[in-house]
């Protein structure tokens, strides 16, 4: 019998798909690879996952302790601003702390002394589609661009962190930024053991040429004699995951709209956040519907797609690209209930590893 919906369904096969590509870079290139807990954080796949990474990199003190206890491997913290009540905690649980700015670097410097300690640094250029996402936006909190600040504080860092790329599935694109970094950094990475490029860099995607990729990562990491990081998370789950959803009922206002048994803000909230469309697959037919959930909220819609026969109450829709900053926000706007998370195993079997209800709802006010 087929699982109740709503619920997340992640497919083993397709994820086995992608970390195959983190293989490859990791070995051709001989950077690391670091498992960006703020996009994906479902332990449930982390037995799978953990073994073709190098550990895990966080943005917060809870996912400092989750990649800790659950993922295992280096664990790096990072927050764009650590708090007085959680500093030792993170610090105690880290193999590697990053500080934003140099005020952090300064306040908790000397408790940190005992580990690698990173600096993320501004280099003021970017590849971002959205001003929203862009680290490099005008007056942006992430990271030092003063340079001379930077220079005054080299004495106590082992790496940098340079966070810039944001869904950059263009290598040229990440060449010529690597060039700028270069350019304004060169002479500060001679200086360094390791630094981390971040995440957004979409080398899973079909057709990216991994090989100029690591070619190219190999070669600077020879010339500055340091470690290169990655942190992938969105790269790692893309093409894996869907929400699984019903058709409760179909009304007709110059479209026909398909309500379905979830809700784009509590369940892909960064549909509505970026402005984009959800996808189907196929999308295909001669049948056009806007998908729509179920909340109070007027714009609650997945997006408008075409479906081979007309569609009825009961019927199963997939939404794709459910995995990536997406399970990680889901929430409660409206009572909506939660969708379950269930794993399609390699043999074929989905396996429902959690499922939330009432009691979940109430713990999670007050």
């Amino acid at each position: 019998m087929p699982l109740a919906t709503p619920h997340y369904l992640i497919d083993e096969a397709a994820l086995d798909r992608n970390l195959a590509r983190v293989d490859r870079l990791r070995a051709a290139s001989g950077a690391k690879c670091l498992m960006a807990l703020k996009a994906f954080a479902t332990w449930s796949t982390f037995a799978q996952i953990a073994p073709h990474m190098d550990g895990s990199t966080s943005s917060s003190l809870n996912e400092v302790k989750l990649g800790r206890e659950k993922f295992g491997g280096e664990t790096h913290a990072y927050s764009v601003a650590w708090a007085d009540h959680e500093i030792d905690e993170a610090i105690a649980q880290a193999d590697k702390i990053i500080f934003n700015s140099i005020g952090q670097l300064e306040r908790f410097h000397e408790k940190a002394a005992h580990l690698p300690v990173g600096l993320r640094v501004n280099p003021g250029v970017s590849h971002s589609h959205f001003d929203l996402a862009d680290p490099a936006r005008p007056y942006s909190r992430l990271g030092e661009r003063d340079l001379s600040r930077v220079e005054a504080v080299m004495d106590r860092l082992s790496g940098f962190m340079i966070h810039c790329n944001c869904e950059n599935d263009s290598f040229d694109s990440f060449a010529a930024l690597l060039d700028r970094f270069e350019e304004r950094l060169g002479h500060l990475f001679e200086r360094i053991e390791w630094v981390s490029f971040g995440g957004g860099i979409h080398f899973t995607g079909e057709n990216y040429p991994l090989d100029a990729l690591a070619a190219r990562l190999r070669a600077f990491a020879e010339k500055y004699r340091l470690q290169v990081y990655l942190e992938p998370g969105d790269a790692i789950v893309t093409g894996t995951t869907t929400l699984e959803v019903s058709v409760l009922d179909i009304v007709h206002n110059e479209k026909a709209v398909a309500i379905v048994d979830s809700a784009v803000e509590a369940h892909m909230l960064d549909l509505l956040v970026y402005r984009e469309s959800g996808s189907v697959a196929p999308d295909a037919g001669p049948h056009r519907y806007v998908i729509a959930g179920k909340s109070c909220l007027a714009g609650d819609e997945f997006g408008e797609f075409d479906f081979p026969a007309p569609l009825a109450v009961g019927d199963r829709i997939s939404l794709l690209d459910a995995g990536g900053y997406t399970m990680v926000k889901k929430n409660w706007f409206n009572g909506v209930p939660m969708p379950a998370i269930a794993i399609r195993r390699k043999n074929g079997t989905v396996e429902l590893v959690r499922s939330f209800d009432y009691a979940d709802y109430v713990t999670s006010l007050s």
